[in-house]
């Protein structure tokens, strides 16, 4: 135990020595400026440095437009113009949709399909309307009878760790 308080208090006398640090001109051995120093005072410097300088970096990278050029990151402009896109794209399909089928029913009035009373625009688009909107929705008889089976799971905890604990 003795060696090692004698081996901190080499390394206290080490940290706290007084040293000298002299700039000096080389021609006429001037002194411009002196420090007195100790490593101790060295190492704070250099970390408070290193630590500061870091978060400088951090800043600048985070609120400048500088992190577009990090990996990764997009500019918000690209991002802004993405979106527009693609809402763009969605009511271009619409519209597409909505020109075939008014392009099907004048195919359908040439060929004497469609009587041409019976044809009318707004009537053509309301129908590929509601052809996109018959979708069946109702549950199928499985599905009810998984719903039915989790309901019953979820009022009887204890039983459903022991059917757990079987599998």
């Amino acid at each position: 135990m003795s060696e090692n308080r004698l081996k901190r208090q080499i390394l206290k006398k080490k940290l706290f020595t007084k040293n000298r640090l002299v700039i000096m001109n080389e021609d006429t051995f001037e002194e411009l400026f002196s420090f007195k120093l100790n490593l101790m005072n060295v190492f704070v410097a250099a970390t408070s440095g290193a630590i500061i300088l870091i978060t400088l970096t951090t800043f600048i990278i985070a609120f400048t437009p500088l992190r577009e050029f990090i990996p990764g990151y997009s500019s918000s402009k690209l991002k802004k113009d993405a979106t527009e896109l693609a809402l763009k794209s969605d009511s271009l399909t619409l519209a597409l949709k909505r020109n075939e089928a008014y392009i099907k029913s004048i195919q359908k009035v040439l060929t004497g399909e469609l009587e041409y009373a019976k044809f009318n625009k707004d009537s053509i688009l309301a129908t590929a309307n509601e052809a996109q909107s018959q979708f069946d929705m109702s549950p199928s008889e499985e599905e009810l009878r998984l719903r039915k089976e989790v309901a019953e799971e979820e009022k009887n905890p204890k039983i459903n760790a022991s059917k757990a604990n079987k599998k």
